[in-house]
């Protein structure tokens, strides 16, 4: 009688990080979903346990990637749990003060920049080595259109943003001779509490009213709407599949087609 041969095949492993709210949870449970080990970071204890929770089979850390010295702790972690890593997203972020240039705090401009940048920097730097172990393997960097434009009152996010394309570029090169394609993702407006809050910000330092902040923020858009967290995921699945692992070197806008953002300071 013939015999039965059985193959095993390794499940996949994608590193996430700023991935316990928002659009890296988003990105996170449809690696789930497509049977990935998914192994997140976030600098919040509380909302790391509580995905956690409700994700059964995800493994996590609590780390703040903006302090090169907290690095080895998320991959001493990594390490412990998983022998491969196929996929990178780069996704830590935050907003940034909202203020005219000449007021912002240079405490602000730095934390913006070491969260955005260097953290993706940090660890990138750390995690090329494991991924070139793979015949392909995908960095995804979560950028903004604010990485393609310029936007008033929020300099540090805008200048953080931009470095995140230029990083993304050069990876790339650096990276497709050993298979291994690097793309940024630059969402515009999406929908949820974070997009909320810049439009309060926005409001408050303007002196515009909210409802105005938002209609100019939904004008940029051809389409007139917020992005959905889970089309950044979805492009996320796509990037490091077969079919997407020719695309590198790109800034791919999910935004309803932002044209350019209105200059609405007075």
């Amino acid at each position: 009688s013939a015999q039965r041969v059985i193959v095993v095949i390794e499940k996949k492993t994608v590193l996430i990080t700023g991935a316990a709210t928002g659009i890296g949870a988003a990105i996170a449970k449809k690696f789930i979903s497509n049977n990935y080990n998914v192994h997140i970071c976030d600098s919040d204890e509380s909302n790391l346990k509580t995905f956690l929770k409700n994700n059964q089979g995800a493994t996590g850390s609590i780390v703040d990637i903006s302090k090169y010295s907290n690095i080895n702790t998320l991959f001493n972690d990594f390490n412990n749990k998983y022998n491969n890593l196929n996929v990178l997203v780069n996704n830590t972020g935050i907003s940034g003060e909202t203020s005219l240039t000449e007021n912002m705090s240079v405490k602000n401009w730095k934390k913006t920049i070491d969260t955005n940048l260097n953290g993706m920097f940090y660890v990138s730097k750390h995690a090329i080595p494991i991924l070139k172990k793979n015949n392909n393997s995908s960095i995804i960097n979560i950028s903004s259109t604010a990485g393609l434009f310029g936007v008033p009152l929020r300099s540090s996010y805008a200048a953080s943003k931009w470095g995140v394309i230029g990083f993304t570029k050069t990876m790339a090169m650096e990276l497709g001779p050993h298979g291994i394609n690097v793309n940024a993702i630059c969402p515009g407006c999406v929908d949820g509490q974070r997009i909320e809050n810049v439009i309060k910000a926005d409001a408050k330092e303007s002196g515009y009213t909210y409802q105005q902040i938002k209609d100019v923020y939904l004008r940029q858009s051809s389409m007139r709407s917020f992005a959905d967290k889970n089309d950044i995921a979805e492009m996320c699945q796509y990037l490091c599949s077969k079919s997407g692992s020719n695309i590198s070197g790109q800034a791919i806008a999910i935004d309803g087609n932002t044209e350019g953002l209105f200059n609405w300071l007075k």
